[in-house]
């Protein structure tokens, strides 16, 4: 089972939640500020995935739920379960690491292309990636790369993009699993009445364009990491 850990209703799995479904996989999505709770027990969790999210990893005062995913990472660390963070997710497991969470030099939201480094281009998470690609970004923040982590993607924007921490615990800044829907849903939610302003709307469009080609890299990175799960 794959336990899927959602942090508001509107950032799900996307690609990644079918292509986990379509190969067998039983998904187990819990809705932290629903009041859904974390398991106390790792017994039958095959995998761990956290989403993306419009609060902060330092704002646990506000949203408590965060202290609990807090504690919860860091026993599945210790468990070596595999894990895989997107946005909000990968910075969770980055302050769950040890490291720093910060303002990003540039607040990303829309198309940025980002570039894998030399261990990201070896590393099994990447396997059939081109060297550079583009990513759909929705970010304020940006995560420190932990004491014994390595640096796996980065960009001109925003230097940390994506890293490891021991063998298979991930954490991506961007946004591989998004759909067209998801992308026009986020603008409605987080613009405040701005969704069709002329950049929004070619936001949506863009999204619809390469829907072909961000699904084939969001199949691509799902495939890899299922075989970490097999493995």
């Amino acid at each position: 089972m794959i336990l899927i850990i959602k942090h508001i209703a509107i950032e799900g799995p996307g690609v990644i939640g079918e292509f986990l479904l379509n190969t067998g996989f039983d998904l187990w999505a819990i809705n932290l500020p629903k009041g859904a709770k974390l398991p106390v027990s790792l017994s039958g969790i095959e995998a761990v995935v956290s989403l993306g999210g419009p609060m902060n990893v330092y704002e646990d005062d506000k949203y408590p739920f965060l202290k609990a995913e807090d504690a919860f990472l860091k026993r599945m660390l210790k468990a070596n379960i595999p894990f895989l963070g997107l946005c909000l997710g990968a910075q969770l497991l980055a302050k769950a690491c040890g490291a720093k969470v910060k303002k990003s030099p540039q607040k990303e939201v829309g198309w940025y292309k980002i570039n894998l480094t030399e261990k990201g281009r070896r590393d099994p998470l990447f396997k059939g990636f081109s060297k550079d690609f583009q990513v759909f970004q929705w970010h304020e923040d940006m995560f420190e790369i932990p004491r014994g982590g390595a640096l796996l993607a980065e960009s001109e924007t925003c230097v940390n993009q994506a890293f490891r921490m021991g063998e298979n615990a991930y954490g991506l800044q961007f946004h591989i699993e998004v759909t067209p829907d998801m992308v026009e849903s986020w603008i409605n939610e987080y613009t405040k009445g701005q969704s069709k302003s002329p950049e929004n709307k070619k936001m949506i469009t863009k999204a619809v364009g390469k829907n072909k080609i961000l699904g084939h890299q969001a199949r691509l990175l799902a495939d890899n990491f299922i075989n970490m799960i097999k493995g």
